[in-house]
């Protein structure tokens, strides 16, 4: 096996995963540590992976650097890269729309790196078989072997970039979407005095909606500071896709207004989600 040197650009909670699964490869995995949090620091140091501090210096021991942020950073990310001088394989497996992949290639190419488009679907990659790594352009093979046998799995899909973002944003125009268009019936109906109602409905009609709108009460609202971003690049895709975006446009203002749970310690329950989404106002 060739062993590559690999840089991540952020270890989060998914980051963190990808830079596992390829230390359980054998491949050392750097990251930049300077003026990150705490948590950052833990997370990395637990997945194995090793702090040369810089971003500079990250580029220039990296044979491939992995960016995955929140929607909104991924084009600043690719131009500090591009900045750093980076020559390698630059993979952008963010949530963004097959537009703002166009945007992060030429940033990259324009510095004679390779570029790699990815998208993740799955959760975090703690157990096999749940999460996997999609990856297309003519070097996307590349990246599939380094995750073979490991819990994040890469699939190159094509050689065209582009595809691995599209697939990306059609697998969460459902999921994220979904969860949004729940939260916002049940606040409807709280809005209108008429929630237990509705409650009482779903128990007769649909008796796994009132759990699933628990459960995403919790999730979706923790996350809404990423989501709101990530429905914004969906509605992007949907418009240059020739389709209506108007869906996730709309989506992305619930989150808008559920993104000060981000810092709170605990996930909000569902009464907390439902009450910051009735009290707002565009």
């Amino acid at each position: 096996m060739t062993t590559t040197t690999i840089g991540l650009l952020h270890p989060g909670a998914m980051g963190v995963t990808l830079g596992n699964s390829a230390v359980s490869a054998g491949h050392p995995v750097l990251w930049a540590g300077d003026q990150r949090s705490e948590a950052s620091h833990d997370r990395a140091q637990s997945a194995g992976l090793t702090d040369v501090h810089t971003v500079e210096a990250l580029v220039s021991q990296s044979d491939i650097i992995f960016s995955i942020c929140p929607p909104h950073a991924a084009v600043t990310v690719a131009e500090s890269v591009a900045q750093a001088g980076f020559k390698g394989i630059f993979v952008d497996a963010n949530a963004v729309s097959t537009d703002t992949t166009a945007t992060i290639q030429s940033i990259i190419e324009s510095k004679n790196a390779t570029f790699v488009d990815g998208g993740i679907i799955g959760p975090p990659a703690v157990q096999q078989d749940t999460t996997r790594l999609y990856v297309s352009g003519p070097a996307a093979g590349q990246i599939e072997e380094i995750f073979e046998e490991t819990l994040m799995q890469g699939l190159a899909i094509s050689e065209h970039i582009g595809d691995a973002s599209a697939l990306k944003m059609a697998y969460a125009a459902y999921t994220k979407g979904h969860s949004a268009l729940l939260l916002l019936s049940r606040a409807l109906a709280k809005a209108n005095g008429i929630e237990k109602h509705l409650l009482n409905e779903w128990a007769l009609s649909q008796p796994h909606l009132a759990s699933l709108c628990e459960r995403e009460g919790r999730t979706a609202a923790k996350k809404a500071w990423r989501f709101n971003g990530e429905m914004r690049e969906i509605a992007n895709t949907m418009e240059h896709s020739a389709l209506p975006g108007d869906i996730h446009e709309g989506a992305a203002k619930i989150y808008d207004r559920l993104v000060s749970f981000q810092h709170s310690a605990e996930a909000p329950s569902v009464a907390d989600t439902l009450e910051q989404l009735v009290k707002n106002t565009d």
